[in-house]
Formats: structure tokens, sequence, C-alpha cells
């Protein structure tokens, strides 16, 4: 980054889907991007004066072709400034898609910075993304398990469906 901002505002979603070997479990949809190690829950940073859930809109729908309502956040993560800029980022429950809308994602062509889509089983996790990456899904995982997100406010208001 030739000028970084002071601080990044990322934002990710959780996105299930039922296992298809194994009806009573799910998958979650994990991208590999070209520019670092290890899959990532779909996301990305927010553009100045983006709303945050149309950022983490935005990305999910080019990185993996999904339109989805994104209104709770499952968890916060705060990142110190080390490599990067300082940044928090948030994830968002996106949900349990139908069994057209995984199979539409099967068939999209991500963009060149990322170099596929994948669906992977809890219990595969942590073999397959970064220390921070797993630790900040599986919050994310727990939260919607729960029910225990938040619901995502702009000056106050609750942000509407759709």
């Amino acid at each position: 980054m030739a000028r970084p901002p002071a601080r990044r505002s990322g934002h990710q979603a959780l996105v299930l889907r039922q296992d298809p070997d194994r009806a009573e479990d799910f998958a979650v949809l994990l991208v590999d991007p070209a520019y670092r190690e290890g899959l990532t829950l779909p996301g990305g940073s927010a553009e100045q004066d983006e709303l945050p859930h149309l950022a983490a809109r935005r990305h999910l729908e080019t990185e993996t072709g999904l339109v989805l309502a994104l209104r709770t956040i499952l968890t916060v993560d705060y990142v110190p400034a080390a490599e990067f800029p300082e940044g928090v980022n948030f994830v968002y429950a996106g949900g349990l898609l139908t069994h057209r809308q995984a199979d539409a994602v099967d068939r999209h062509q991500p963009p060149p910075d990322i170099r596929g889509l994948h669906w992977v089983p809890r219990s595969g996790l942590r073999e397959v993304m970064a220390e921070d990456q797993y630790h900040r899904a599986e919050d994310a995982w727990d939260a919607w398990e729960h029910g225990a997100g938040l619901p995502l406010l702009i000056r106050g208001v609750p942000v509407p469906v759709g």
C-alpha cells in the first residue's frame, strides 16, 4: 500500500450449507486469495464512506456470486498494527444457503485474485486457515449456532431488510 489508511475496516461473511457428504453437518464457504496463505471467509476492506454491510455484500458478490442481506454481526476482531495498518474486522451472518444458492456458488467464476472457492466442514477449518482467520471463523460460527449475533445499526437505526 502506497498510502495505507490509519485504520482499516474489514468485512467478511459466514455462509453455510449442508455438507453434501454428511447431511447432519454444515460446511462453510471459504475463498483462496492469491495475495495471502490459507483460506479465508469471503470479504475485504470497505471503501471510504461505504456502509459496512454493503462492503461485505460487495465482496461476497464479487468473490462468490452470492447477494445476501447481511444485517447481523457475529463477531468483531481487532487487529493491532503490525505488517498492515490497525484494523477492525466484522463477520456478518450470511446464513444457511439453499441447494440452488450453493449450486450457483459452485458454478461461479471468482475474480483473478481469488484462486478458488471451497466448502469446508467445521472440523477441517484449522487445517486450511491461518490461525487468526481460523479463530475469527470459529467465533463467528459459534455465535451463529447460538443466535448470539448483534444487529447492525447505522446512526442508531437498524439496517432494513434487503
